[in-house]
C-alpha cells in the first residue's frame, strides 16, 4: 500500500466507525410492526405510523451522524414511545380548543369571540349537507346570500337594508371601492388608525381605490375642517371609531349627526366605521357606554355603518354593512362582492347570534362575550375559592392563591376600561413561570394564562364555569409529569 492509500483509508475507518451506532437503529417496518402490536394508538390508519417511524428515526441518524462513535441508539422501547407520541400529534385536528385565563375576553390570537350553543347547532344543522345559500326556496329562483341576514340587521339596527362580507377590513375595502374609486375621502387625522399589524387605515383606504383626505390634527378636528377640505374630487366623509386606543386632555372631533348634516348639505354619503359591533340595545352592561352603537349612528343619518361580526356581537368573523338600500344594493353589485362574500358556516352562526340579539332580557345570558361582561364578580370569586382549595392538594404546586384581577374586554373596544375580575395565582415546586405557562399553552387541554410579577395568572372571567375542571385535569396532568421525571 503506498503512503497515499494509507492516508485515505483512516477516513473509511472513522466513517464506517461513526455509521455503527446508526446501522443498530432497527427497520422502519419492524419499529411499525411492534408499535401496532403494542396497541397504544390507533392503527386504522396505518400511514400515519409509518410516516412517524420514519421521521423518528431519521431524527436519530441525524443526531448519532453528528455525535461521536461511542453515543449509542435509544433503547428499542423508547423508540416506540416516540413514534406513539407522533402519532397522537398527526391524529389530532390542526386546530384544538384552548382554556383562555388571559382575562381578554375578545381576544384576537384565540379567535376572538366564542360562540353561543344556538349559533354552534345552527352551523351544525348546515355543515353536513346542503342549505339554500343562494336560492330563494320560495320561488326556486337564485337569491343572494346577504338576504339571508338582511332582515334581522334591518330590524335589529334600524337600517334600510344591510349586506354581509367575511371581515370589517374587507366591507371597508369593499365600500371605498365602490364608492370613491380614484376619488378622495375625508378622514380626521386623529382617526387614521391601525389596528393590529396590518390594518392602517391608509393602506386600507389605498387597497379600495380611495384617496386620502385627511383634515384637522390628531388631536382636534372640527366640523370646519371637513367643509374647507370638501371639493370636487370628494366622493364621501368617513368616521372612523378609534377602537384599540382613547385621545384624552385637549381634543375635539365631530359628532356623527354633525358630520351627517354636512354631508347632506353637500349630497356626499357618510361613512361611518363603528368597527366592535355594540348595537347600542344591551343598557345593562355600563362598560359599553362609550361604545359607538350601530343604532345610534343609522338614527343619526349616516348613509353606512360598518362593524365586525365576532366582537361586541358576539357572532362569527364577518364584517356588517348597514345603510341605504341604494347604496347595499350597488355594494351586492360589486364585482369584489365575490371574493369576499360569506360561506353557509358562517351565515348560519351570524343569523344564529342575530336572533340572539332580538331578545334584550336574555342576550345577555346567551352570547358568550355579553355573558363574560355582565358574570358578577361574587359569582368569579365563589368559583376561584373552589379552585384554589383542588389546586393546593396536587403534587408540584406549592401555592395557588386567589386574588383580585382586571380583566379587558379587547378586540380594539374600550381599550382603556378595566373590568373587575379576580385571578388564580400559580408558583409551581421546580418549574419557574416561562416554563410552567410553557407547560400549560402545550398540556391537554390547552391553557393560556397570562404572566404577572414573576408568577403564572389564570383569570377566572375568561374561561368557562364548565371548564374548571378541565383546569385542574390540566395542572395535574403536567406536574404529576414533572415530578414522576
Amino acid at each position: 500500500m503506498t503512503g497515499d492509500d494509507a492516508s485515505t483509508a483512516k477516513p473509511r475507518t472513522d466513517q464506517t466507525s461513526r455509521d455503527e451506532p446508526r446501522r443498530q437503529l432497527p427497520a422502519v417496518n419492524d419499529v411499525v410492526q411492534h408499535v401496532i402490536e403494542r396497541g397504544n394508538v390507533n392503527s386504522d390508519r396505518r400511514y400515519l405510523i409509518v410516516e412517524a417511524a420514519r421521521q423518528v428515526l431519521d431524527e436519530h441518524r441525524d443526531q448519532l451522524s453528528r455525535s461521536d462513535a461511542k453515543t449509542a441508539p435509544p433503547a428499542t422501547d423508547e423508540l416506540y414511545i416516540q413514534v406513539e407520541a407522533h402519532v397522537r400529534r398527526a391524529q389530532q385536528p390542526p386546530l384544538q380548543p384552548v382554556i383562555n385565563a388571559t382575562g381578554i375576553i375578545i381576544h384576537t390570537g384565540l379567535g376572538r369571540a366564542p360562540l353561543a350553543d344556538a349559533a354552534v347547532r345552527a352551523i351544525a344543522d348546515v355543515a353536513a349537507g346542503y342549505a339554500p345559500v343562494e336560492l330563494e326556496m320560495d320561488s326556486g329562483k337564485r337569491g343572494k346570500r346577504s338576504a339571508i341576514v338582511r332582515s334581522l340587521l334591518s330590524q335589529l339596527t334600524g337600517a334600510e337594508s344591510a349586506t354581509v362580507v367575511n371581515n370589517n377590513a374587507a366591507a371597508l375595502v369593499l365600500v371605498l371601492n365602490e364608492l370613491a374609486k380614484d376619488r378622495s375621502v375625508i378622514v380626521s387625522r386623529g382617526e387614521l388608525i391601525e389596528i393590529g399589524g396590518s390594518f392602517r387605515l391608509p393602506d386600507v383606504m389605498k387597497a379600495g381605490g380611495a384617496i386620502l383626505h385627511e383634515v384637522g390634527t390628531t388631536n382636534r378636528t372640527r366640523l370646519n375642517d371637513y367643509e374647507k377640505a370638501i371639493d370636487e374630487s370628494t366622493a364621501a366623509l368617513m368616521k372612523v371609531h378609534p377602537s384599540n386606543y382613547r385621545i384624552e386632555g385637549f381634543s375635539q372631533d365631530v359628532a356623527i349627526h354633525d358630520l351627517v348634516s354636512l354631508g347632506r348639505h353637500h349630497d356626499l354619503p357618510v361613512i361611518h366605521d363603528i368597527g366592535s359591533g355594540s348595537l347600542g340595545n344591551i343598557a345593562s352592561l355600563s362598560v359599553l357606554s362609550e361604545e359607538p352603537s350601530a343604532t345610534e349612528s343609522i338614527e343619526a343619518g349616516a348613509d353606512l355603518v360598518l362593524f365586525s361580526g365576532d366582537k361586541l356581537l358576539g357572532g362569527p368573523q364577518a364584517g356588517i354593512i348597514v345603510g341605504t338600500k341604494t347604496l347595499i344594493d350597488r355594494l351586492d353589485a360589486n364585482p369584489l362582492m365575490r371574493a369576499i362574500r360569506l360561506d353557509k358556516l358562517i351565515l348560519a352562526g351570524l343569523g344564529a347570534t342575530l336572533q340572539l340579539h332580538r331578545d334584550v332580557e336574555s342576550v345577555t345570558r346567551t352570547v358568550p362575550v355579553l355573558k363574560m361582561l355582565a358574570t358578577p364578580i361574587d359569582e368569579l370569586q365563589r368559583r376561584g375559592r373552589s379552585l384554589v382549595e383542588q389546586i393546593n392538594q396536587l403534587r408540584g404546586i406549592r401555592a395557588a392563591q386567589l386574588v383580585e384581577s382586571q380583566a379587558y374586554l379587547g378586540g380594539g373596544a374600550v381599550p382603556t376600561e378595566a373590568i373587575p375580575s379576580c385571578a388564580i395565582v400559580l408558583t409551581a415546586e421546580s418549574m419557574d413561570e416561562e416554563e410552567l405557562a410553557s407547560r400549560l399553552r402545550t398540556g391537554s387541554p390547552a391553557v393560556l394564562p397570562r404572566i404577572s410579577d414573576g408568577q403564572v395568572w389564570l383569570d377566572l372571567r375568561t374561561m368557562f364555569p364548565d371548564q374548571d375542571s378541565q383546569l385542574v385535569k390540566a395542572l395535574q396532568s403536567l406536574v404529576a409529569d414533572d415530578c414522576d421525571a
